[in-house]
């Protein structure tokens, strides 16, 4: 009798034993999964933001992030536009946007790192959170590197096209305002911060496309990781 049931015992044991590893398993390719599919969804959505921006008209030809005037700029420029200046601040705004656009392909391996960088916990976050979870995300893992990034493409960028002296020129004439004699302004800084901006704002709207809308699961992969 007693051999018999610890026979049984022993049994149970290993059927316990074996289920547990089957279910260890389980999670493991569970887990493997979700990041697996969070970096491939990742991955498609910088892709596509990127090559929306970086391109001719990716900034200026879009409202939605279109670099305008400073706002404590545009008293001044639209004087000046009534002086007979407004071809120059024309000029000068569709130059801001062509230095975007030139520098916004360099947040490629930016994005690219991060996306390696990614842990379980990170996965699951972006899973589970709201429909720009991945793009907070990349936000604070990666806004400082892509300012710094840009900066100097955009500073050279808006040099080379007369950005600068244009601005320099604008600012000549500001001087010469009412109460406008003493404004400071980086404009290295302004673009670069407002090109980053915009970067993010495309990369949103890929990732809502991706969360809400199964025509833009592109692959097996993400259509089982999103359509849970």
């Amino acid at each position: 009798m007693r051999k018999a049931i610890y026979k049984n015992i022993v049994i149970l044991a290993a059927v316990t034993s074996m289920l547990l590893i089957a279910a260890a398993a389980t999670a493991d390719l569970e887990q493997g999964t979700i990041i697996s599919g969070l970096k491939e969804a990742l991955s498609l959505s910088t892709e596509k933001a990127i090559a929306l921006v970086g391109k001719t008209d990716g900034y200026f030809g879009n409202q939605a992030i279109k670099i305008l005037m400073p706002e404590k700029m545009r008293m001044v420029t639209d004087a000046l536009g009534k002086m007979g200046m407004q071809k120059q601040v024309d000029e000068f705004i569709l130059s801001m946007n062509r230095a975007a656009e030139k520098a916004a392909p360099k947040a490629a391996s930016i994005f690219g790192d991060a996306i390696k960088n990614m842990n379980l916990d990170d996965a699951r976050k972006i899973l589970n959170g709201g429909d720009t979870a991945a793009t907070d995300y990349f936000k604070l893992k990666t806004s400082n590197s892509i300012y710094t990034e840009f900066k100097p493409i955009i500073a050279a960028t808006m040099g080379e096209a007369g950005t600068t002296r244009l601005f320099e020129n604008i600012m000549s004439k500001a001087k010469a305002l009412p109460l406008m004699s003493g404004i400071k302004f980086d404009l290295n800084d302004y673009v670069t911060k407002k090109s980053t901006d915009g970067l993010f704002v495309m990369l949103g709207q890929q990732e809502k496309m991706i969360r809400i809308n199964p025509g833009a699961r592109s692959t097996d992969l993400l259509k089982k990781v999103f359509g849970k």
